[in-house]
């Protein structure tokens, strides 16, 4: 590698634009912020790391610049900053990737993912959300942490099932070989123990070959805490604060260490919206999830003007902006959970995000599928969690009974908490599959977590590989996934209306803890929907419904088949003839059978009269 030329005058500032280091041809450009410097540099493998070889020029507003010759993609660097009587030798702020010990940036030449011929992201409406976590999802040898390359082995496994979208927890580079991934040390670095950059670019294009689109979870209500290197970046801090990227003062508090960066600063927030851009324009990933939103809005993570984070709450709404106007097919998802329809409001003072998660779905179905009595199982709340909507949008909201969060950390996967210490038992499978019965029949964009399909047992944990014997032990719970997913995707063009807006709950025995409810888009044959949910132990052999429509309404799915277990009792229910008798204020009705905690899905054909 030649060394570039010391040189005999002043640095020139750089004739290219862009943060970090840009490669071009013959070169790199090297910007760095550091306004309490008195001088920088730029040192690495391609200058012997001599402190003052390759000075950086001082540009306006505390950046410097130099454009350095003969410095080639995979060139390892740091920068040394001279602030008084102190020096500093710091990673890039904005380096793409880092080295093999973490010490050093590494100059990256990022080319987006090949585009795969009639590939497009999928409409909210469409979407089906499965959450993983690279590092455990399928470790080669189940040795954690596995690799980008090690999750796409996978992937026609995800798509045969039905997914069409992957959510990953974050693949920020952070401190350490083995983490969550909420603890970003560098956020435009991807994770090098993930595979970095290049193995990033090859998830993207295995992922969109199998038709799977793919959210990135991003973390900007903390960084670190730990191997931060813009903690006290150029040498300034006031008091116990963190520096120029940092609130240094009270705001800078969160349950996760006192870093959270300063929303007010045009550097700092010019920082932010770059990473955020750099996801979805460099490798054309499909879609945001924002972690703890809250905690950028509001200093404690609440509702109301306490603690209120103006600048955080402008930040996200001038990022959501930006996309909408570039790239509005991508999705921007908010981890809030405090219920505010304006975070999904484009307008009136909105933060701009397409949906949020949904706390007022997850709570009530776990509370009410764990509850141990039948008797006490109130159907009430499960009315409430599946018609509740934000902007008047169903497709506004992220539904799901399980999430990283929702399996860890104290919490337990549903059929733990259905029957604690015994997961595999008869009630925690038949009334966790009536949960994603009603994950996949209610209106919004439903979420699964790792291994929730095939009942995965374990809490999630990030040295705790998935378990995929489980798949194999619990084939036919997969396959009653699978029958979902399928449905809700309307894969036989006999079930449009599970994609569709409308819902009406028509049926409500409190008594008999039964629930039916319609759901449409256009509504008519092949369209309309109809869901029955049995949540008591013992079925009904002949139970009446009403009926929006006339003619043969075909059983769809049956949750109590023994093609999903055999401890199912494959309780005896059969296509449904509608009678001319009116019930539950519809025109028409029948009598169906139902198992003990059973879904029932009916629709009719679309040549139906």
């Amino acid at each position: 590698m030649t060394v570039p030329t010391p040189r005999s005058s002043a640095p020139t500032p750089a004739s290219h634009s862009g943060m970090g280091a840009i490669p071009y041809q013959g070169g790199t450009t090297f910007r760095v912020w550091a306004p309490n410097a008195s001088a920088v540099s730029v040192i690495g493998d391609f200058n012997g790391w001599a402190a003052d070889a390759t000075p950086l020029a001082s540009e306006a507003d505390g950046f410097w610049s130099a454009d350095v010759p003969n410095v080639a993609d995979g060139a390892a660097y740091r920068y040394r900053l001279v602030a008084g009587e102190a020096t500093f030798e710091r990673r890039d702020p904005y380096g793409r990737a880092l080295n093999a010990d973490a010490s050093a940036s590494l100059v990256t030449r990022i080319v987006a993912p090949r585009e795969k011929p009639g590939y497009q992201t999928p409409a909210w409406n469409e979407m089906v959300i499965y959450e993983l976590h690279i590092g455990t999802f399928n470790p080669a040898g189940g040795k954690v942490p596995g690799t980008f390359d090690d999750a796409i082995t996978r992937f026609s496994y995800l798509r045969d099932l039905g997914v069409n979208t992957i959510e990953v927890l974050p693949i920020m580079q952070f401190a350490g070989d083995i983490s969550w991934g909420y603890d970003p040390a560098q956020p435009f670095a991807v994770e090098r123990t993930y595979g970095g950059p290049a193995a990033f670019r090859r998830f993207i294009e295995a992922a969109h070959a199998n038709g799977l689109a793919v959210i990135v979870d991003v973390v900007y209500n903390h960084f670190g805490p730990y191997g931060l290197d813009i903690w006290r970046f150029d040498g300034w801090y006031e008091g116990e604060g963190g520096g120029i990227y940092f609130y240094n003062d009270g705001r800078a508090a969160t349950p996760w260490g006192d870093t959270r960066p300063d929303y007010g600063r045009g550097e700092v927030r010019q920082y932010l919206r770059d990473n955020a851009l750099m996801w979805l324009q460099d490798y054309d990933v499909d879609g945001l999830r924002f972690d703890a939103v809250g905690y950028i809005r509001n200093i404690n993570g609440l509702e109301g003007d306490d603690g209120a984070l103006g600048d955080g709450w402008s930040l996200v709404e001038w990022i959501n902006r930006e996309i909408r106007a570039t790239q509005p097919w991508k999705i921007t998802i908010a981890e809030d959970l405090n219920v505010n329809d304006a975070l999904t409001r484009a307008d009136d003072g909105g933060a701009g995000f397409d949906a949020q998660w949904d706390a007022m779905f997850v709570y009530p179905v776990r509370s009410v599928l764990a509850t141990v009595r039948d008797e006490d199982r109130d159907l009430d709340s499960i009315i409430t969690a599946i018609t509740h909507r934000l902007n008047a949008d169903a497709f506004r909201r992220v539904i799901f009974t399980e999430s990283h969060d929702e399996v860890a950390n104290g919490k337990v996967r549903l059929p733990e908490e259905i029957t604690p210490g015994d997961p595999d038992t008869w009630f925690a499978k038949k009334r966790s599959t009536l949960g994603a019965a009603l994950l996949f029949t209610a209106p919004g964009i439903p979420m699964l977590f790792q291994g929730q399909e095939f009942l995965a047992d374990a809490t999630f944990d990030a040295n705790r590989p998935l378990d995929w014997t489980d798949a194999a032990t619990h084939q036919g719970i997969t396959l009653l996934y699978h029958d979902l997913l399928f449905l809700r995707r309307n894969a036989d063009n006999v079930t449009r209306g599970l994609a569709g807006q409308s819902i009406a709950i028509f049926h409500v025995n409190h008594d008999a803890k039964v629930l039916a409810y319609h759901r449409w888009d256009a509504s008519g044959p092949g369209d309309s929907v109809i869901v029955v949910l049995n949540f008591a132990d013992h079925g009904q052999a002949a139970y009446r419904i009403g009926l929006p429509a006339a003619g043969t309404w075909r059983v769809r799915l049956n949750s109590d088949s023994h093609d999903y277990d055999p401890e199912f009792a494959n309780f005896d229910t059969v296509d449904v003839v509608a009678s001319e008798q009116p019930y539950d204020g519809l025109p028409h009705s029948g009598v169906l059978g139902i198992g003990p905690y059973t879904a029932i899905i009916l629709s009719q054909d679309p040549t139906a009269d």
